[in-house]
C-alpha cells in the first residue's frame, strides 16, 4: 500500500515543463553522467541500463571521487543527473556544483520539499516524501523515483522515436543472439 501510495504522490508531484525540459535536456546532451550513492546509487544504475540501450553516452557512477573526477571533465552540452532521496547528501551535492561549474546542465531527482541539491540543479525533479524519520529499506521513494526514471525514458524514446527505438531493438536482439548462442548462459 505504501509504494501505491508514494507512485500517486510523486505523479500528482510531476510539474510537466520541468519532466519536457529534462527530456530534452537528456535527448540531446553530448554525455549524460549519473550520480547518486547507497539506495540513490540504484536509481541512477537502473537509469544508466536504459539509457546505455538506446545509445546514449553515459556513465554512473557511485563512487564521490570518481564523480567529482569525471564532473571535473565536462563541459556545455554536457548533462548531470544526480539522485539524492533527501537531497543533502554531501557527496552528491558537491559532483553537482562541481558539473554546475564545468559547464554541464544539471538535473537532481529528490524528495519533495526544500533541500540543497534541489536548490542547486537547474532542473529540480521531486518525488514523493512519505518515508520521514526511520525509513525502512528505501522502499516506497526508490519505487517513487524509479517511476520518474521510467517517465523519463519513456518521454526520450517519444521524442526521438526514430532513433531510440532501432537501438533499442538491436540492443535486444544482439543479447539474445548472443546469450542463444552459448545456450543461454549469462
Amino acid at each position: 500500500m505504501n509504494h501505491l501510495t508514494s507512485i500517486r504522490d510523486t505523479t500528482s508531484l510531476l510539474d510537466l515543463e520541468r519532466l519536457q525540459a529534462a527530456v530534452n535536456l537528456l535527448c540531446q546532451a553530448r554525455r549524460v553522467d549519473l550520480y547518486g550513492m547507497a539506495t540513490s546509487s540504484i536509481v541512477a544504475q537502473d537509469f544508466y541500463q536504459k539509457l546505455i540501450r538506446i545509445g546514449v553516452n553515459c556513465t554512473a557512477f557511485a563512487d564521490s571521487h570518481m564523480q567529482i573526477t569525471s564532473a571535473s571533465s565536462l563541459s556545455e552540452g554536457d548533462v548531470v543527473f544526480a539522485v539524492s532521496y533527501s537531497g543533502e547528501t554531501p557527496e552528491t551535492i558537491d559532483a553537482l556544483a562541481c558539473a554546475k561549474g564545468s559547464g554541464a546542465s544539471t538535473i537532481a531527482l529528490t524528495s519533495y520539499g526544500s533541500s540543497t541539491l534541489a536548490t542547486l540543479a537547474d532542473i529540480p525533479l521531486f518525488s514523493s516524501s512519505l518515508e520521514k524519520g526511520m525509513r525502512r529499506g528505501d522502499m516506497a521513494s526508490r519505487i517513487a523515483q524509479l517511476h520518474i526514471i521510467d517517465i523519463l525514458f519513456t518521454g526520450m524514446v517519444s521524442t526521438r522515436f526514430g532513433d531510440f527505438i532501432p537501438r533499442l531493438e538491436q540492443s535486444y536482439l544482439n543479447v539474445q543472439h548472443y546469450r542463444n548462442k552459448r545456450g543461454g548462459q549469462s
